[in-house]
């Protein structure tokens, strides 16, 4: 430990060393965006265009100090537009560079006043696209109305979401998934159930995050998926109201409520949602049995409906305190409750080798879902001077998770019978993390950053299953399961990012240690058995860009990241899809490594190449076992490596004033090898396509299409997935004298959306294909209330550090 600690020293100073050699160069051009109290705007969009051109030139993102630097190669008058949540849009006057002052200030008016008084010149756009990371702005689709942030996700630019709710990012899947900055330490079925009753309403902006620098956690293979969801610190009281009723076969309803107050050295606020959804999933899958010579010796027809309602609600609240004109203190409390309940009718059709019935077994099952979520975060920021901050943040949340499920089976044939099984599978999560991060501004183009973090997860899963003979129900002691499970992982991270002239760079290290423990209780069918682990490792991440000139930009990121098998998947219970059908976790399931390249090239912000590669070792795969009585496994695991070379082409146009479009293409080439029984290699070319337009009507009506398709796709080494793709539009009305707005949609409007496929088996193979309540219409209404004040001058302070952990 002495060595790693040693090396980190080592980096730390060599930084530092780089951090002073970065102080001497200066910005073309550096914008500092305020409010009216002369308070700095942090995360606003700063556009630079040309001033005889409307095209975008390049884009930022304000920092905490409300700061935005451009590097801009090339003389000329330019003009840049500042747009931020809850203030009116801003253009400047021509700006001729370079300039003897480098240094403007642009001061923004609440959105809140008299729409007559400002004169409104651009909208927030659908997309927006910094250094290693893509801003999808929620609100601004129109067909995001009515939608869960699971469905807001799938058509994202670059995002795929499978038939299990994994979810894969630029063609690569295990993605790191936070809200607000904090990780969810939720996976598979659970993280699908969260993000799927979650209301978008509730969501402001979703940052796809593909080279994460060292101060993020180093999980993810392909980067970080970051929902921020809605809060303001206007001055004043204000809020805002939205509901909206949605119809496919099934009727659909979400509201939010966002309240908040500030005054003084005093900000609170209040988030409420609740979201009612009723769904269902239709499946229809073939499997077939196959002999040594691969005749086939039987096959399982077997249809199945799966009906389910959902109800969420969720709840955020909290306070933030500025001390002085340098210190902010702020506590945040936040409770979620899902409630899901299900029931299925499904018939399994046995037939011979001559497809002729031989039985049928049907099977009527239910389901009982209920999550429950409760998180503390404190954290406190001080500006020690001009030029350095220091921050934490301590955070404790709890998970409480229950699952009931009954099956009942009946079988007609010449051995009827009358069958049927149930389980209790509750699962309890405690989660305690504390960071500390400090940063050092060297002049106005370099900054120094480094950071520690400790945090420490118990999770306890109970599998509680009881068998039906017929007459009588008995302890199923061969499926039930007790599983302890404990992991502490310590972290520390340096980086230094820097401009020069037209070269900028990042270099950043982070290392991480892990320590586990699993403990599966026996019980008086089987015997008990634990696992322990420890390893460490040093995540290097950078990126080098080149500024060719006013039009041209040129950029170079690396990184190594690494996934953990999710708490759950550890755990060796079974868990009962059908009769035929179980999943089940692996002890023996290691962590993946990956290490991501991308070169791209940028023209005017309008069009976006990129070339990238990632190799993973260790490459995370489901597997599927058969283990006799016709009974099929699925569970995950290691099974080698994975190869995955990309091309990526992104293009955001306005053909004409009234028309934007955003419109993304992630072409891959995925090769997989690894030991699964036998050596098994597969390979795929898939294209995933995602589309954007909007239309400016008029000044009060806007509308949308968009839509998204994928070919052919493969994520795991034993199953290919058939094409896919969908079709929405939509319109918005602006009311009420700006404060108001009404929404139509419709999603899916071809009932394309389907997932279809076809899985490989240890002497078997199943076709299948699923549908769901995609095809709805939604209505939408939101309101903007409130009475701004004024206030005395004082700090912003600042509550958005990251804190990250990822081994979910």
């Amino acid at each position: 430990m002495k060595t790693y600690y040693t090396i980190v020293l080592l980096l730390f100073c060599l930084l530092g060393n780089q951090a002073l050699m970065a102080q001497t160069t200066q910005p073309d051009l550096s914008i500092t965006v305020l409010d009216e109290q002369q308070q700095p705007i942090a995360n606003a969009t700063v556009e630079l265009r040309k001033a005889d051109a409307k095209v975008l030139i390049k884009a930022a993102i304000t920092s905490d100090k409300g700061v935005a630097s451009f590097q801009v190669a090339g003389e000329g008058k330019y003009v840049a537009t500042i747009i931020a949540l809850g203030y009116v849009t801003k253009n400047t006057a021509a700006l001729q560079l370079p300039m003897a002052n480098q240094n403007i200030t642009i001061n923004l008016i609440q959105s809140a006043k008299s729409l007559q008084q400002v004169n409104v010149t651009a909208q927030k756009p659908f997309v927006q696209r910094t250094q290693g990371k893509t801003i999808v702005n929620v609100d601004a689709a129109v067909t995001n109305a009515g939608t869960t942030v699971l469905e807001v996700l799938e058509k994202s630019p670059g995002v795929m979401v499978d038939r299990n709710g994994g979810i894969s990012l630029q063609g690569k899947p295990s993605v790191l998934v936070m809200i607000d900055d904090k990780p969810t330490y939720l996976s598979g079925t659970e993280l699908s159930n969260l993000l799927g009753s979650m209301s978008s309403a509730q969501v402001n902006q979703i940052e796809l995050i593909t080279s994460p620098s060292a101060k993020y956690d180093a999980s993810g293979n392909a980067g970080i998926i970051n929902i921020k969801t809605k809060k303001n610190r206007q001055e004043g009281f204000n809020g805002n109201f939205l509901t909206n009723v949605g119809q496919g076969k099934y009727l659909k309803n979400n509201n939010s409520l966002v309240l908040n107050f500030r005054k003084g050295r005093l900000n609170t606020f209040v988030n409420y949602g609740f979201n009612y959804n009723k769904n269902f999933t239709s499946i229809y899958a073939y499997r077939q049995y196959f002999n040594n010579q691969g005749g086939i010796i039987s096959a399982l027809d077997q249809p199945s409906y799966l009906g389910n309602t959902g109800k969420n609600n969720s709840l955020k609240t909290g306070l933030d305190f500025y001390a002085s004109e340098k210190t902010t203190f702020g506590l945040t409390l936040s409770g979620t409750l899902v409630k899901r309940k299900g029931e299925g009718d499904a018939v399994a059709t046995w037939l011979n080798a001559q497809q002729v019935i031989d039985s049928a077994i049907s099977t009527y099952s239910g389901s009982d879902f209920r999550l429950r979520n409760g998180a503390v975060n404190v954290y406190g920021r001080h500006n020690i001077n001009k030029k350095q901050d220091i921050g934490f943040d301590v955070d404790y949340l709890r998970y409480a998770i229950d699952n009931d499920q009954n099956f009942q089976n009946i079988r007609t044939g010449a051995t009827a019978y009358n069958q049927g099984s149930r389980g209790d599978i509750p699962s309890k999560l405690r989660i305690f993390s504390a960071k500390a991060d400090y940063s050092l501004q060297l002049g106005k183009t370099a900054k120094f950053e480094a950071g520690v973090k400790s945090s420490a997860i118990h999770t306890d899963n109970t599998a509680d299953y009881q068998y039906f003979n017929g007459t009588a129900w008995t302890a199923d002691l061969k499926k039930s399961n007790h599983f302890l499970y404990e992991e502490k992982i310590n972290s520390v991270y340096a980086s230094l990012e820097h401009k020069i002239n037209r070269v900028s760079y990042q270099l950043g290290l982070r290392y991480e240690n892990t320590n586990y423990n699993g403990n599966q209780l026996g019980n008086a069918a089987q015997q008990g058995s634990n696992f322990s682990k420890k390893y460490q490792d040093f995540f290097p991440s950078g990126y080098l860009s080149y500024q060719a000139d006013s039009a041209n930009s040129f950029s170079f990121t690396a990184g190594r990241r690494i996934d953990r098998p999710a708490y759950q998947k550890l755990n060796p219970f079974v868990f009962i899809i059908n009769k035929y059908t179980y999943q089940r976790g692996n002890p023996f399931f290691l962590p993946q490594y990956t290490w991501n390249f991308e070169l791209s090239h940028s023209y005017q912000q309008v069009l976006t190449t990129a070339i990238s590669y990632s190799g993973i070792t260790n490459y995370f795969s489901q597997l599927f076992l058969s283990e006799g009585n016709d009974i099929l496994v699925y569970t995950e695991g290691n099974v080698g490596r994975m190869h995955n070379l990309g091309i990526a082409v992104t293009a955001q146009v306005s053909p004409f004033k009234w028309w934007s479009l955003t419109a993304q293409s992630n072409f891959n080439y995925k090769k997989l090898s690894g030991y699964q029984n036998v050596n098994y290699q597969s390979s795929v070319k898939q294209l995933h396509t995602s589309l954007n337009n909007q239309f400016r009507i008029n000044s009060t009506l806007n509308a949308e299409i968009s839509g998204f398709y994928t070919t052919k796709a493969r994520n795991d080494l034993q199953e290919i997935l058939s094409p896919t793709g969908q079709l929405s539009a939509g319109l918005v009305k602006t009311i009420l004298k700006g404060k108001g707005s009404l929404k139509l949609s419709a999603r899916d409007i071809f009932y394309t959306q389907s997932m279809e496929g076809l899985t490989d088996f240890p002497g078997a193979n199943e076709y299948f294909i699923l549908w769901r309540d995609s095809q709805v219409i939604n209505l939408g209404f939101s309101y903007r209330f409130g009475k701004p004040l004024k206030a005395p001058k004082r700090s912003t302070g600042g509550a958005g550090d990251e804190m990250n952990r990822a081994g979910a």
